[in-house]
């Protein structure tokens, strides 16, 4: 399928049309930029793709990993720090009477131990069954105080055990409740109850050592804070991130908080009571090595795109350019076949017509020539005188017939290459004659400026004849009537010879004189097909010679041709 989808959308690689157009080199250069673009961009695409989601994925967990270690050490810290004072709680009031704690030295005593052994106690009470406080020891004034009506009494009367929330209570002040209910073998039923100082939480977690812009604080069940939080507020305030699922061990979650700041967020669930650590790392801090690799990934991507379509459109363009170029030579040359064949035809018929006629042509002329000498034999009679002009006219006659069926048979002869020893000005003289006729019925005077001396050179007549031929047509297609051309020939130097063609026409442009020697220009709207002076160069080069032309508008234009006396190598072995 790949294949037919190549072949459908490329076929202008496949076919041999010879019309070249500009249109269909520019939309195959289009697919083919397009078609490697695809090539080379998408695997580097989803290479960039895979690498984005991998480093940023390696990232994220570089990132979450040593949180989530963190809060899970630090909630295993304050996990202990409430089971050791709960403890304690809970021994002393299993090792102490109610008569022993009722006695406040005796609860002094054993508070001032309490709070050497284990910071964070900020007093010890002794409440009674019905709720009153019999005994305190602390910084308030407190006993007498009836707690029966409270929630954590009822609870700590069905537990057996309370540890509190943060909360103000009658100190005003945030503290955390600790109460233990002890019941004797008789029955007798008292609660030891403990305050703790919740400076105490904001000490560990500040041991945690986050990074700047990063927070962690206590929120029980409810979303209160139970410390403060450097970016959501107070103690005892309303925590505005929602409360994550239910889990005891520590986890990361991403978040987004109410103004609209991306988080990593890790938490833990307290198992003995209804506080929750939270810990907040703004994605933005955290992930800073990121962006900015990220920029620079970017960057170097586009730039990395940017230079592949440069590369890709700069060597496509080369490539089809010479893909064009062979093109157009492989037109010029098929056309140069085509044309050469049909001169080749034309040599064979003009042959045929010229042996054809030369048979007539002699019998013609002898038999003139028969009548002439019995004309001349016989006595003075009336109109001999004009029989004996006459037999002169069709002698005439003969002889240009003659003359014009050997220059076909000349040219016929030498449609094949062939490099020989020739005098160009025979050449030329011959060549002319073909056209002597035209010129002669348009007026048009052809001047034969040749040198005697010219040097005789080796080359091929009938390509020669072909030069001339085509420069002399396009002189007499340039000139009006009673125009005038002028052929001359001189010895460049010693090595060379020269020849040129003059003409008085319309001449030619800057334009036109820049692609005049272009296969398929031509002036000639619908009556040239263009080849005539591009063949014409290629001869020229092919016998190691030299063209140019020069040409004025509205004043004339002159062909230049140099040729070499001895027939390059090349020549001679394409004569062979």
């Amino acid at each position: 399928m790949l294949g037919d989808i190549f072949t459908r959308h490329f076929r202008d690689l496949h076919t041999s049309d010879d019309a070249i157009s500009p249109e269909r080199y520019d939309t195959l250069k289009r697919k083919i930029v397009g078609l490697m673009a695809v090539v080379t961009l998408l695997p580097l695409l989803l290479m960039a793709g895979i690498n984005f989601t991998e480093f940023q994925s390696t990232m994220s967990r570089e990132v979450q990993n040593p949180l989530r270690v963190l809060l899970g050490k630090t909630r295993n810290t304050i996990d202990l720090f409430l089971a050791e004072r709960t403890s304690t709680v809970a021994f002393i009031a299993q090792a102490y009477s109610f008569q022993e704690l009722s006695d406040e030295r005796n609860l002094g005593r054993i508070f001032r131990v309490m709070r050497k052994e284990f910071e964070g106690f900020v007093d010890l009470g002794l409440i009674d069954a019905q709720g009153h406080q019999v005994s305190y020891v602390g910084p308030y004034d407190l006993k007498g105080r009836d707690y029966s009506g409270q929630d954590w009494f009822a609870q700590v009367r069905v537990n057996g055990k309370y540890i509190s929330d943060v909360f103000l209570g009658f100190r005003n002040l945030p503290h955390v409740v600790i109460a233990m209910q002890h019941i004797s073998e008789s029955g007798e039923t008292w609660i030891l109850r403990a305050t703790l100082d919740t400076r105490q939480f904001d000490k560990i977690i500040s041991a945690m050592g986050l990074e700047p812009g990063s927070d962690a604080f206590l929120v029980n069940r409810k979303g209160v804070l139970q410390t403060g939080s450097y970016l959501y507020g107070n103690v005892l305030e309303k925590c505005p991130l929602p409360l994550p699922p239910v889990s005891f061990e520590a986890q990361v979650v991403p978040a987004t908080d109410p103004s609209g700041r991306e988080l990593y967020l890790s938490y833990a669930y307290f198992p003995n009571t209804d506080l929750v650590i939270m810990a907040a790392k703004p994605k933005v801090g955290a992930l800073t090595a990121w962006y900015n690799l990220r920029g620079d990934l970017l960057v170097v991507f586009l730039a990395g795109v940017v230079a592949i379509f440069f590369v890709v459109s700069k060597f496509t363009g080369l490539l089809l350019n010479r893909m064009r170029e062979s093109e157009e030579r492989r037109a010029l040359a098929f056309r140069q076949v085509e044309h050469a064949q049909k001169l080749s035809s034309i040599g064979r018929l003009a042959a045929g017509v010229a042996h054809e006629i030369n048979n007539p042509l002699a019998i013609i002329n002898e038999k003139a020539g028969l009548m002439k000498d019995l004309l001349g034999l016989q006595e003075d009679f009336p109109g001999k005188s004009k029989f004996g002009t006459q037999v002169e006219a069709i002698i005439k006659a003969v002889e240009r017939c003659r003359g014009i069926t050997h220059r076909m048979l000349g040219f016929a002869r030498r449609m094949d290459v062939k490099i020989e020893g020739l005098n160009l000005n025979e050449v030329i003289e011959e060549t002319s004659g073909f056209l002597a006729r035209e010129a002669e019925h348009r007026n048009v005077t052809l001047s034969l400026d040749l040198n005697p001396e010219l040097s005789r050179i080796e080359s091929d007549r009938g390509q020669l004849q072909q030069v001339i031929l085509n420069i002399l047509n396009n002189a007499l297609a340039a000139i009006p009537d009673r125009g005038q051309i002028t052929v001359k020939t001189w010895n460049q130097d010693r090595e060379h010879v020269g020849l040129s063609i003059q003409d008085n026409g319309c001449g030619m442009s800057e334009d036109t004189l820049k692609c005049i020697f272009e296969p398929f220009f031509t002036t000639k709207r619908g009556k040239g097909t263009g080849l005539g002076l591009s063949i014409t160069y290629g001869i020229i080069k092919r016998l190691g010679g030299e063209v140019s032309v020069h040409s004025q508008e509205q004043v004339g234009s002159t062909f230049t041709v140099t040729l070499p006396v001895m027939a390059p190598p090349s020549a001679a072995v394409e004569a062979q």
